[in-house]
């Protein structure tokens, strides 16, 4: 798209934000420079009604879900950087829910026998209206031939074009957006806008959450927490997908946590629990666990839908997570704080006794109460404090982990009002710290470093023996060549002869 049609969508992306004073909210000017106090000034003149409506959050959301499916994607980003945009904000972009109209059932049929290359009935024997309809596609119940009910997921026609066309504009906003100062460059807006394009890229390609389903799916049933919907593969092309039907009620439903004989304390242990097993574990975690995403049915069966958004830790991660817990699960701070300046979080000009306080500050107001006393939101949001007092720079897949963590425990929360989430956290942190820290675990390790040790010397000791044989071989090579080509100048020369002979 030309840099004259992105700029023209976003003169009217400019619009909708401030008519909702959300491009540079009211509540937000006494921490602005001057330039940008003088410039959200100038956007109320044009704000409406709706600019009263809300917090600055709320506002965003509402404006970023009326411009579709790239604006909303920005918003689902920007909601994991509450260190940068602050808590509440990032809890009222989280709920952003893009519910649109639905385009025509006959339309999707043809969509699913056009991505999948055959007829709609040699897989299904029914396919209904749809159920549910978003900005990037919608869900349609059907059944198999074999009589499972599924739902097929559709991509919106045409929404590839309109997505890429909208992401120009989005990289042109970030380009004006690095130029207003130090502290707009602070945000990273285009690296944000490139991380929006990248999972756009990735979602509007449905083979792609078919596999995160079936990987998640697979570490889901190790540990038993959590389901997964099976992956019907004869049913999955690059704008189709097909699961099988997440049994009960999503919790987004009212009438899910009415459901006769639903343990609703089993389910929210069990919700953290998973969350836990998959991020320890396996390294790999459904990062989008909100209401709308989890299917719940009696007595205690919880099952993830929708697996666009997947995060991932490295055996590091992993490790510095566990540490993390597990000493606030003894309220060992000082081991907390050690755990951060060996991972490399806390610069080492900082002092451990000091992080341990800050640490304890946190920690110790929060045991022996319930989540009803106390607000999981506003711990991070001292956690986060805290990071910039000790000039710590998160890692984008921790940012990403917290956030998750933080929704997860606000659904488990709303599951059981008086849930802990210590203690449910307890019995998988334990056991990872059996598993991988103890003194077994931890001499094993140190086994297998020395191991790699011992290889890479004895690589390297090779590797002079080793360049000398490859000379040798390539001597040979070259001899070879050479008596090749006589033995062919010969043969030419005798086959010559004789021809000559034959004709004089």
């Amino acid at each position: 798209m030309s840099d004259f049609g992105s700029f023209t969508r976003l003169v009217g992306a400019g619009w909708v934000l401030a008519r909702n004073d959300a491009l540079i909210p009211r509540e937000l000017e006494p921490l602005l420079p001057a330039r940008a106090r003088v410039l959200g000034k100038l956007a109320r003149l044009f704000a409406g009604r709706q600019a009263r409506i809300g917090r600055p959050g709320e506002r965003m959301a509402r404006a970023l879900e009326h411009l579709g499916p790239v604006a909303i994607k920005l918003g689902q980003v920007m909601s994991t950087r509450a260190d940068i945009f602050g808590r509440d904000f990032a809890e009222d972009l989280g709920r952003l829910r893009d519910r649109l109209p639905p385009f025509p059932t006959e339309e999707a049929r043809a969509e699913v026998e056009r991505s999948l290359g055959r007829p709609l009935d040699s897989l299904y024997s029914s396919f209904e209206p749809p159920v549910a309809a978003a900005s990037l596609a919608q869900a349609h119940p059907a059944r198999l031939l074999d009589g499972r009910k599924v739902a097929v997921k559709v991509l919106r026609p045409g929404v590839e074009r309109r997505v890429f066309r909208d992401i120009g504009a989005l990289a042109l906003a970030a380009r004006f957006a690095g130029r207003l100062g130090p502290e707009a460059r602070r945000l990273e807006p285009q690296a944000l806008a490139a991380t929006v394009a990248r999972s756009l890229q990735l979602e509007l390609d449905l083979r792609f959450e078919a596999a995160g389903a079936s990987e998640l799916s697979e570490v889901m049933a190790r540990d038993g927490y959590m389901h997964a919907p099976e992956v019907v593969w004869p049913g999955v092309g690059k704008r189709v997908l097909t699961l099988t039907w997440a049994e009960g009620l999503p919790l987004s439903d009212p009438a899910a946590l009415e459901q006769p004989g639903l343990n609703r304390k089993v389910l929210a242990d069990s919700l953290i629990r998973a969350f836990l097993a998959q991020a320890l574990d396996h390294g790999v975690f459904h990062a989008d666990l909100h209401e709308g995403n989890l299917f719940v049915a009696a007595p205690t069966r919880l099952t993830a839908v929708d697996f666009g958004i997947i995060g991932r830790l490295g055996k590091r991660e992993r490790r510095y997570l566990a540490e993390i817990l597990y000493g606030f699960l003894e309220r060992n701070y000082q081991q907390v704080a050690r755990s951060h300046f060996e991972a490399g979080y806390v610069p080492a000009h900082h002092s451990v006794e000091s992080f341990a306080q800050a640490l304890r500050a946190v920690g110790e107001p929060i045991f022996g109460h319930t989540a009803r006393e106390v607000s999981m939101g506003a711990v991070l949001a001292q956690l986060f404090e805290i990071t910039a007092l000790f000039d710590m720079r998160l890692r984008p897949e921790l940012v990403l982990l917290q956030k998750t963590m933080m929704v997860t425990e606000g659904v488990a929360r709303r599951l059981d009002p008086e849930h802990d989430i210590w203690k449910a956290a307890d019995p998988v942190v334990r056991r990872y710290i059996l598993r991988e820290l103890a003194p077994a675990a931890r001499l094993r390790q140190l086994v297998d470093d020395g191991l790699k040790v011992l290889e890479e010397m004895a690589r390297r000791a090779e590797a002079p023996a080793a360049a000398a044989v490859r000379e040798i071989e390539r001597e040979e090579e070259r001899l070879a060549s050479r008596f090749t080509w006589f033995a062919v100048g010969v043969g030419l020369a005798l086959l010559a002869f004789v021809i000559f002979e034959l004709v004089r």
